[in-house]
């Protein structure tokens, strides 16, 4: 007998066996969710600013629900609303290219990251500066979403977003000793673009704001 027939085979007509559910892929969705409840320990003084930065950082990188639920066990809100696998997502639209749909990190922990230029933008970016900064300049990007989600969290550090005058800018997060400024902006142009940012700034700051001069053309062909 072959090395390959002595494997053990799963009998034909027997179901696979489940997927634990901590062991399900997190989606940016359940990412969000657990960054949400921690900046709510942040602001109610339940974290300090060490464990707030540590936990963010796990949470962007965790894989698994499992990885995610520790992190907001010790938590009131936690301890409420468990992650939970979100239902399948819809299949991707066959005009975006392969990989603009998955979230897009910008660290900088004593030091720097920025992001400008000609690039193509996805439906999420997570920005996390410590003691460092983030500079993300959307003023010639490609739009592959109407809607982009930028998660910002600055911790003795500063995150700066540049957009273009003529998109929808919309904003909601919390300052506590530092600044978080969104300067809301609504487009004339029903297809134009929205980014939406949102987050914390501990001890830095955040700000986002059109780029005076810099306007994106033709929207309704992006």
């Amino acid at each position: 007998m072959d090395e390959k027939s002595s494997l053990q085979k799963r009998p034909e007509g027997q179901p696979a066996r489940p997927v634990a559910e901590a062991d399900v892929r997190a989606s940016d969705a359940d990412r969000d969710r657990i960054a949400e409840i921690l900046r709510e320990a942040l602001a109610e003084g339940r974290l300090d600013t060490e464990e707030h930065a540590e936990r963010i950082d796990a949470v962007y990188r965790a894989r698994t629900i499992g990885e995610l639920a520790p992190l907001v066990r010790d938590l009131p809100a936690g301890r409420q609303e468990a992650p939970r696998p979100d239902p399948a997502p819809a299949p991707a639209s066959p005009h975006l290219p392969h990989g603009t749909h998955g979230g897009q990190n910008l660290v900088a922990v004593f030091s720097g990251a920025s992001r400008k230029g000609r690039w193509r933008v996805g439906a999420r970016l997570n920005a996390f500066a410590l003691f460092g900064g983030v500079e993300i300049d959307l003023t010639e990007a490609l739009f592959d979403q109407r809607q982009v989600v930028v998660n910002a969290t600055a911790i003795f550090g500063g995150i700066e977003i540049r957009v273009p005058e003529n998109v929808t800018l919309r904003g909601s997060g919390t300052g506590i000793m530092g600044g978080y400024d969104v300067t809301s902006l609504e487009s004339d142009d029903p297809e134009a673009p929205v980014i939406v940012v949102r987050g914390a700034a501990v001890f830095g700051g955040v700000e986002a704001k059109p780029r005076r001069g810099k306007r994106l053309r033709d929207l309704r062909g992006r």
